[in-house]
C-alpha cells in the first residue's frame, strides 16, 4: 500500500475545534482525557471544517514529508518544518507529534491536510 508523501499539519487552539458539531469531538476529548494527542484529521477538500475554526484561526502550520522511517508508535514518521509527526495512513490522524522538539502545548490541537506531491502549501 502507498503511503501519501506529505502532509500539512495545521495547529489550531482547542476552542477553535469546539465550534464544529458531531460526534467527532467528543471522540477527539475523550481522546485527550486519556492523555493521547492525536486528534481528527481534517482532509484535503473538507473547507467547511477549516472555516470552522476560523474564530481562533491556525496558529502554526507546517508541511512534513515522509522520512521512510516508523515511528515508536508503529505509523510511518514524517517531518519537515520543525515538526515530526507519525500520522495514521488510513484514518490521518496524528499518532505522535513533536513541534521543535517538544509534545504539542495543552490547548492545542493538530489537523491533518493531505498535500499533493511536490506542492508546498501558502503559509
Amino acid at each position: 500500500m502507498s503511503h501519501p508523501q506529505s502532509y500539512e499539519i495545521l495547529l489550531v487552539p482547542r476552542f477553535a475545534e469546539e465550534t464544529t458539531t458531531g460526534a467527532a469531538e467528543s471522540d477527539a476529548a475523550e481522546s485527550d482525557a486519556a492523555g493521547s494527542e492525536a486528534t481528527e484529521p481534517e482532509t484535503a477538500g473538507s473547507e467547511a471544517d477549516a472555516e470552522a475554526t476560523e474564530p481562533g484561526g491556525v496558529v502554526r502550520s507546517a508541511v512534513v514529508s515522509a522520512t521512510g522511517e516508523t515511528g515508536a508508535s508503529g505509523y510511518p514518521r514524517y517531518s519537515g518544518e520543525g515538526v515530526v509527526a507519525d500520522i495514521d495512513p488510513e484514518t490521518h490522524a496524528v499518532e505522535a507529534l513533536l513541534v521543535d522538539g517538544a509534545e504539542l502545548s495543552y490547548g492545542l490541537s493538530a489537523r491533518v491536510k493531505e498535500t499533493d506531491a511536490g506542492t508546498v502549501a501558502d503559509h
